[in-house]
C-alpha cells in the first residue's frame, strides 16, 4: 500500500490514545485512517464511538477504517417480504439473543462459497468474545428444528447505534431471519439505526442505503445512550415477529 508511510500508527500499547479525526480518510482509498494498535476492549469502544472499525486479513497489521458514504439500514426500512414472513412463520426456526455468541462469530469467521479467506481471526473473535463479556457485543442466532446453529449475525452496540459486523447462513434466508430479529428489536427498544459499514448488494436488498459519514457521526453523537428497555438473552415468538409490521419515523 504506497500511501500506508503517511497512515497514523496507532501504539499498541496505549489502547487509550485518540483517533485521527474521520476527515481525515478521505486522504486514503475506502476511508482508511489508521494502522496498528490493539484490539483490546478500550481501543475497539473508542474506534466504534468515532465512528471507526478494524478491517484486516490474516497476516496483516490492523487496519481502522471510516468510509464515506456509511452503509445504514433504519430499522423500520427493512425489506421484509411476504415469502420471508412465510419462512419465519412456517419453517419451524427457533430465534434468540446471546444464547451462543461465540458459535455465531465462529460461524461468520468460516470461509464463503466464494473465498476461502477469512478476515475473522482467532484474535478478533477473542476480541468481540471480551466486548460480549462487558455486555457490548451481542448475537442473534437462527436454529432448525433439530437444533442445530444454522444462522446469526453479531455486532457491538455504541449507544443507540447497532454496528453490526457480520453474519452467515448455512440454510437459506436464515441470514436475512437474524436481521430480521435485529430490525425488530431495534426498533421495539429504540435504537436508531444499524451500521452496515460497507453495504453490498445483499444489504440493499434487504433495505439498506448510504448515508455521509458526517450523517452517521451526527447519529453517534446524538444517540449516545443505549436504550434503557434493551433485553438481551430472549427467545422470538415467531408468529409475532412474521406479522411485524415496521413503522416509518
Amino acid at each position: 500500500m504506497s500511501q500506508e508511510m503517511s497512515l497514523t500508527r496507532l501504539n499498541p500499547h496505549r489502547p487509550d490514545e485518540p483517533f485521527p479525526p474521520v476527515e481525515l480518510a478521505c486522504n486514503f482509498p475506502n476511508g482508511l485512517i489508521a494502522v496498528g494498535g490493539d484490539l483490546s476492549p478500550v481501543r475497539l469502544l473508542t474506534a466504534y464511538q468515532s465512528g471507526i472499525f478494524p478491517w484486516f486479513n490474516k497476516d496483516e497489521p490492523i487496519y481502522w477504517w471510516s468510509p464515506n458514504p456509511r452503509g445504514v439500514l433504519f430499522p423500520e426500512r427493512i425489506n421484509l417480504t411476504r415469502s420471508l414472513r412465510k419462512v419465519i412463520r412456517n419453517k419451524g426456526y427457533k430465534i434468540t439473543i446471546d444464547q451462543a455468541f461465540d458459535a455465531v462469530i465462529f460461524g461468520c469467521s468460516l470461509p464463503r462459497r466464494y473465498s476461502h479467506d477469512t478476515w475473522i481471526t482467532s484474535a478478533m473473535q477473542k476480541a468481540y468474545g471480551r466486548l460480549h463479556q462487558m455486555n457490548l457485543a451481542h448475537s442473534f442466532e437462527v436454529w432448525n428444528p433439530q437444533g442445530e446453529l444454522v444462522g446469526g449475525l453479531y455486532g457491538v452496540v455504541t449507544g443507540g447505534v447497532f454496528n453490526g459486523e457480520s453474519m452467515f447462513s448455512i440454510e437459506p434466508n436464515t441470514s436475512k431471519i437474524a436481521l430480521t430479529a435485529l430490525c425488530y428489536s431495534a426498533q421495539q427498544w429504540g435504537f436508531r439505526l444499524i451500521d452496515c459499514q460497507m453495504p453490498n448488494p445483499y444489504l440493499l436488498e434487504m433495505g439498506a442505503e448510504t448515508i455521509p459519514r458526517a450523517d452517521y457521526i451526527h447519529y453517534l453523537q446524538t444517540c449516545r445512550h443505549t436504550p434503557p428497555n434493551a433485553t438481551w438473552k430472549v427467545e422470538f415468538d415467531n408468529e409475532l415477529l412474521s406479522n411485524w409490521q415496521p413503522e416509518m419515523r
